[in-house]
């Protein structure tokens, strides 16, 4: 039998309440539940309402939607201590997308009751709730000036540094592909074949090396450095 979802512990090391008292914790706690998904699961579907928004625990969430023909485009990915459709809850607006477990995935979903609530009693968390819609806002701005400045080698370079962001030096970095090769590039808005060639691309330039998810990056300054 698995170990119950201890919530208050997992809610008090997530950035959004970490300063709260171990009291507040428990007042949110009261409106959070576990949701367990295997992989494939949908959480929710485009046009289903929004009473909450969710935090992944441990696991992956895509955030997608479907064209008319069925082409399916994957806006975001989610993993570990990351929070997703925090602006619709205050918009009070159906889903206009899916979102879809790309692995065995544990989320909570934190019912926007409590979080009003606390908005209510609290400015400090009333900040904390607007410092992450401008963190969000602020990484859309830079999710559309990748796409329409940026070529699609930057993209996938810009992809493989994303968790390296602070590291200026070093040689022989593993780093692992976050999904299959088909939702990361239709995440970096390019088709499954260009990213493959971009990665044979960079691994005939002696910058990096693929084995399946694994890369080895062979020199953070020179690959940050490539230009196509």
């Amino acid at each position: 039998m698995s170990n119950p979802v201890k919530i208050p512990a997992i809610l008090a090391n997530i950035p959004l309440f970490c300063e709260m008292t171990p009291e507040e914790i428990e007042l949110i706690a009261q409106g959070t539940r576990a949701v367990q998904l295997a992989r494939s699961d949908v959480l929710f579907q485009r046009g289903d309402p929004s009473t909450g928004f969710y935090v992944v625990v441990h696991g992956q969430i895509k955030l997608a939607m479907s064209s008319p023909q069925g082409i399916e485009k994957v806006l975001e990915l989610f993993g570990p201590a990351q929070s997703f459709g925090e602006a619709l809850m205050f918009l009070n607006k159906p889903y206009p997308l899916y979102a879809q477990a790309l692995t065995d995935t544990l989320v909570l979903h934190i019912n926007k009751g409590a979080i009003f609530s606390g908005i209510d009693s609290d400015p400090v968390f009333c900040r904390k709730m607007l410092a992450g819609l401008s963190f969000r806002l602020h990484r859309l701005i830079h999710y559309v000036e990748s796409f329409s400045l940026r070529s699609s080698t930057q993209r996938v370079i810009g992809y493989l540094l994303q968790s390296l962001e602070d590291i200026e030096s070093g040689q022989n970095l593993q780093i692992g592909l976050s999904a299959n090769k088909n939702v990361i590039a239709s995440n970096l808005n390019i088709t499954p074949e260009t990213f493959s060639r971009i990665l044979h691309l960079l691994s005939e330039k002696g910058l990096i090396e693929v084995n399946g998810k694994d890369v080895c990056i062979y020199d953070i300054a020179r690959l940050r450095a490539y230009e196509e």
